[in-house]
């Protein structure tokens, strides 16, 4: 059986409203469901209560999408990751508009932390892609201070 896609990823959270401007109304991701949980969290059975914001940008069975995750049972814990540290440092999103996209976050107070926008781009190469084609690309950071790459084809 081969990967189809990424089925999802989670974001743990400190401040959901805060995510939510960013995730929802910087990047316009589509909230598609907002709830309390409640589940028993490993060998424990400890009950843990968290809210989770599921949004999307596209739909359908094999779509991809991200959960914002914020605890409710314990205290806010952990640091963001280094970029390029071992596991998980980053997730990016492809954009229509990198340009546009860009300058909303910097209207919004949000720092820019690498703007690779104004020139050719990068080779595809980069990519595991054929070499020839080019790509413009931003890293910022969200409200918690994940790593977050947005990418539009040149």
């Amino acid at each position: 059986m081969a990967v189809r896609a990424v089925s999802h990823i989670a974001v743990g959270v400190s401040d959901m409203d805060a995510s939510l401007r960013f995730y929802r109304d910087l990047l316009g991701l589509d909230v598609t469901a907002d709830l309390m949980e409640e589940f028993t969290e490993g060998s424990e059975a400890r009950p843990v209560k968290r809210r989770a914001v599921y949004l999307r940008w596209t739909t359908g069975s094999h779509a991809s999408f991200v959960v914002l995750d914020q605890q409710l049972t314990d205290a806010d814990h952990g640091q963001p990751p280094r970029l390029f540290q071992n596991g998980v440092h980053h997730f990016a999103f492809w954009v229509d508009d990198i340009a546009a996209t860009v300058g909303g976050m910097r209207a919004a107070g949000v720092e820019v932390q690498y703007d690779l926008t104004d020139g050719d781009g990068a080779d595809t190469k980069g990519y595991g892609e054929p070499p020839g084609g080019r790509i413009l690309t931003a890293f910022v950071r969200d409200p918690d201070g994940q790593w977050v790459q947005l990418d539009q084809r040149a």
